[in-house]
């Protein structure tokens, strides 16, 4: 029986079923927080860690490395939600000297190794490699889908380990919206490319709620450089990897780390003034045309037709 550990919420429980791919997995689950564990057993988990107290990554991956000493874990398994973990799980496996395998889409066990299939060269190419050791792996849990096997779940509180010659004199959030990119169907998308300044994006946004409320995203520059808008809308590979059913793209050239954070839409539309832009290689449907004349007269033509 292989033994998996999955670090998420109570409330998105997602990537229990990448843990379940395992060939006959003993899963257990740490959840940072509280909450009903219980309702965990839904899915096959047998035991759960609550670690209620706050922690920064330095306390939280001495913690897990003890968690994982302690029940000889094969498989660690971590979402990519924030940049708490993008940190945490790597001091956790350079002192385990275990790999991290990011972005994975696939998990299959032969004999005593695992075979991890993730998206490489950004996102261009799906690679499998083999792991006969400890690994840790990092996929967002919205990809995957757990089956139910009722089981019951025994439940352990987490002390958190005390980290000695560090001092956490504070820790401070970044601000954020209310934006859920990751977790949205439509998204119109926003670039350097096209627009001049922060108030044009009103035609993005008025564009976006005729689409029925989709969500709006940008590329590096938007949210990095100039600040015109928040992190939580920024979609590339430092970004969020987001999985819509209509991706549109206005002003964005398509670079190789923005097209990392949206290669699995079902449906990519492609806005801009330049043949040349590699986006057009990338996409659905492409548009040559300026988005000062184009957007506004779009969002026009679909008022009509929806009636909004």
């Amino acid at each position: 029986m292989t033994k998996v550990l999955v670090i998420g919420s109570i409330n998105d429980t997602g990537l229990i079923g990448l843990a379940q791919k395992v060939g006959n997995p003993e899963i257990h689950y740490l959840v940072l927080g509280t909450g009903d564990t219980s309702q965990l057993g839904k899915y096959g988990v047998t035991k759960a860690y609550l670690l209620t107290a706050q922690v920064d990554e330095t306390s939280f991956a001495e913690t897990l490395i003890g968690v994982i000493n302690s029940n000889n874990y094969s498989v660690v398994i971590a979402p990519p939600a924030s940049k708490f973990f993008k940190t945490a799980i790597p001091i956790s496996a350079q002192k385990l000297l275990a790999p991290v395998i990011v972005d994975v889409l696939d998990l299959k066990q032969s004999d005593s190794a695992f075979e991890v299939t993730y998206n490489g060269v950004g996102n261009r190419a799906q690679v499998t490699v083999k792991v006969s050791d400890k690994v840790f792996l990092i996929a967002p849990p919205a990809r995957f889908k757990p089956s139910e096997k009722a089981t019951t779940v025994s439940t352990e509180s987490l002390q958190p380990k005390v980290v000695t010659g560090v001092k956490v004199v504070s820790t401070e959030e970044k601000p954020k919206g209310k934006v859920r990119i990751e977790d949205a169907e439509l998204i119109v998308s926003v670039g350097r490319g096209g627009f001049k300044k922060q108030e044009d994006l009103k035609l993005a946004f008025e564009l976006a709620e005729v689409l029925g409320g989709a969500e709006v995203g940008c590329s590096r520059p938007i949210a990095a450089d100039l600040k015109w808008l928040s992190e939580d809308h920024w979609v590339g590979l430092s970004g969020h990897k987001v999985r819509p059913k209509l991706y549109m793209a206005i002003g964005i050239s398509g670079q190789p780390q923005h097209l990392a954070g949206m290669m699995e839409a079902k449906t990519v539309v492609v806005i801009n003034s330049d043949p040349n832009a590699p986006f057009f290689k990338n996409c659905d449907y492409g548009v040559v045309e300026d988005l000062y004349k184009f957007v506004p007269a779009l969002t026009k033509k679909l008022r009509e037709i929806l009636k909004k």
